[in-house]
C-alpha cells in the first residue's frame, strides 16, 4: 500500500491547522504554528539523512540471494538495495529463521541446516553479489565506517535458537557467523523458552526457560549476542531480563496495553526492560498494532485479493499451508502472494480512503505510549518487512522516510530520532559486547 506524500502532507495540513491538545509530544519539543507542511515534510527529511536509519528485523528468502535475483535488483520483496537507497534504509537485520519443528535429533539437524542456509546467503550478498554496495557489520564501528564508505549495512539476527539443538558451542558458532542478537523460541515452544503462544491455551513446556536455554543465555552473555525477547512467553521473558548480566533487546515488538495481542510487551515487561537497560523496537506488524482496525480492513481486502487471485489462477498466502511446503513451494506461494497484492493495489489503494488500514500514525501512537512510560532511551524502530510486517505508510523500505515525518509532527527532536532510529539499539549492542569482553577478561584469569 503506497502512502505517498501528498497523503501525508493533506494529514499535516489538517493537524497543523487544528487544535494539537491530543498530540502527544515530548514537553522539550512542540510543532511550530508558523511551519508549512511542507517545510516540516522538508525538515524531517534532512533530519532522516543525517541520522542512522537502522530497521532491527527483515526477513528474506534464500531464491533472492542468488546471481541472477537478488538484492541489487528492485524485486518485489519489501527490502533489497534500491528500496533502501528510496527510503534511506541504512542499515537492514537480515534474519536467520527457523519456524518450529519437533524436539527430536531430526528436527535439530533440519534447523541447523535451514539456519546456516540462511547465513551462507547472507555472506554471498555481502561478499560476492554487493560487497560494493553492502557490507556486514558486526559492531557498532563497522556500522558507521561502512555508511561513511558509502555503502549499506547488513547484520545479522537470529529468530529462534531451536537450530542450536542441544549443542550449546552454537552459540558461539552462530557468533563467529556473525549473528548478533537471537531469541530462544519463536512461535511454539522450543528445548530452550517456552513461546508466547502458550498463552492462547495457557499450556506450557518449561514454565519460563529450561536448563538448557539458562545456559544458552550464559553463553550469549559470554560472547556478545544481545537476547531477543520477542516471541518468548511473559515468564521467560522476565526470567531472562532477571539472568542477563547485559541488556536485552525486543527486536520486533510494541506495547500490550495499546493493543492486547500475546507478541506485544505489558507494562510489567517494559518496565523491567527499562531497568535491565534494554531496548524494545516497536514493530510495524498490523494485528499487533490495532487488532480492531486491522480486521476490519482485511475483512473488506479480502474479496479484493480473492477476486485477483481468482482472475490469475492463484491462490491466496496461507500460513498453515505454507508452512508446510518445501522450499520450492514456499517461493512458489510468496511469489504469488507478491503478484496478487501488485495487481491488487488499485483497488486497496482505493478502499483505503473508505476504510481506514492500521498506518504509520498507529505505530508512533505505540512508540508515544512506550516513550512515556519507560523513556527515550529505550524505544526503537522495527518492521518486520518480509516476513508479515508492514503498515499504510510504510509498507516497504522505499517509505522509511514517512516515519521520521511522523515523528516530526509529533514534535520528536532530531536527538530523539537519532535515538529511535538506530542510537538506542547500537547503545545496547556496545553494552552487550563490552559486558562479554569483560566475562571473557574474568574467565581467563580463573
Amino acid at each position: 500500500m503506497k502512502f505517498k506524500l501528498s497523503i501525508i502532507a493533506l494529514s499535516l495540513a489538517f493537524v497543523l491547522g487544528c487544535d494539537n491538545t491530543n498530540i502527544q509530544t515530548p514537553k522539550t519539543q512542540t510543532v511550530s504554528e508558523t511551519e508549512s507542511t511542507a517545510q516540516l515534510i522538508e525538515r524531517a527529511k534532512a533530519i532522516h539523512k543525517r541520522v542512522i536509519v537502522l530497521d532491527t528485523h527483515n526477513d528474506f528468502s534464500n531464491a533472492n540471494f542468488v546471481e541472477d535475483k537478488n538484492y541489487t535488483m528492485r524485486l518485489k520483496s519489501q527490502v533489497n538495495l534500491p528500496k533502501m537507497v528510496e527510503g534511506g534504509l541504512d542499515v537492514s537485520w537480515l534474519i536467520v529463521y527457523t519456524g518450529q519443528g519437533e524436539l527430536t535429533e531430526e528436527g535439530y539437524a533440519n534447523a541447523y541446516a535451514n539456519a546456516m542456509k540462511k547465513f551462507d546467503s547472507i555472506h554471498r550478498l555481502t561478499q560476492e553479489i554487493a560487497p560494493d554496495q553492502i557490507e556486514l557489520a558486526l559492531t557498532s564501528d563497522d556500522v558507521r565506517r561502512i555508511l561513511k564508505s558509502g555503502k549499506k549495512v547488513a547484520m545479522i539476527g537470529v529468530e529462534n535458537g531451536y537450530p542450536l539443538g542441544t549443542d550449546v558451542s552454537r552459540v558461539k558458532e552462530f557468533y563467529d557467523l556473525g549473528a548478533r542478537y537471537m531469541s530462544l523460541a519463536h512461535n511454539g515452544h522450543s528445548q530452550l523458552s517456552d513461546s508466547n503462544t502458550g498463552d492462547k491455551d495457557q499450556k506450557w513446556l518449561h514454565n519460563g526457560l529450561s536448563d538448557l536455554g539458562r545456559e544458552v543465555l550464559q553463553e550469549m552473555n559470554k560472547w556478545g549476542i544481545m537476547v531477543d525477547i520477542s516471541h518468548p512467553s511473559k515468564v521467560a521473558n522476565m526470567e531472562m531480563m532477571k539472568l542477563s548480566k547485559a541488556p536485552v533487546i525486543a527486536s520486533h515488538s510494541s506495547s500490550r496495553v495499546m493493543n492486547d495481542h500475546s507478541r506485544n510487551l505489558d507494562d510489567e515487561e517494559l518496565l523491567m526492560l527499562k531497568k535491565n537497560g534494554g531496548v524494545v523496537q516497536t514493530v510495524a506488524f498490523q494485528s499487533y498494532l490495532n487488532t480492531d482496525k486491522h480486521n476490519i480492513f482485511q475483512e473488506k481486502a479480502k474479496s479484493i485479493y480473492q477476486q485477483t487471485a481468482d482472475e490469475l489462477g492463484l491462490a491466496l498466502f496461507n500460513r498453515k499451508a505454507y508452512s508446510a511446503l518445501d522450499e520450492t513451494g514456499k517461493e512458489k506461494m510468496i511469489n504469488d502472494w507478491g503478484l496478487i497484492k501488485e495487481k491488487s493495489q488499485p483497488l486497496i489503494n482505493t478502499l483505503s480512503e473508505t476504510v481506514q488500514p492500521v498506518d504509520v500514525a498507529d505505530l508512533v501512537d505505540h512508540i508515544d505510549y512506550m516513550v512515556k512510560l519507560i523513556g527515550i532511551e529505550h524505544v526503537g524502530i522495527s518492521s518486520d518487512f518480509d516476513g508479515g510486517g508492514g503498515v499504510f505508510g510504510w509498507n516497504d523500505a522505499s517509505e522509511t522516510q514517512n516515519v521520521t515525518i511522523e515523528l516530526v509532527k509529533r514534535g520528536y527532536s532530531e536527538s530523539d530520532i537519532e535515538k529511535l532510529w538506530g542510537g538506542n539499539l547500537l547503545r545496547v549492542l556496545d553494552d552487550v559486547q563490552r559486558i562479554a569482553q569483560e566475562i571473557q577478561n574474568a574467565n581467563s584469569n580463573l
